[in-house]
């Protein structure tokens, strides 16, 4: 296991491939929807 194997994190970094290990990063991250009690500490 290591720059060859397929499966592992270092490998699809050498590879230059994506998956489970190694998710492609998202930009604009979906920011989850304010709680009605989030809303009460803000008024």
């Amino acid at each position: 296991m290591g720059k060859g194997d397929k499966k592992t994190k270092r490998g699809k970094i050498s590879i230059g491939s994506y998956g489970k290990l190694r998710p492609k990063r998202n930009k604009f991250r979906i920011k989850p929807l304010p709680t009605k009690d989030a809303q009460k500490k803000e008024a």
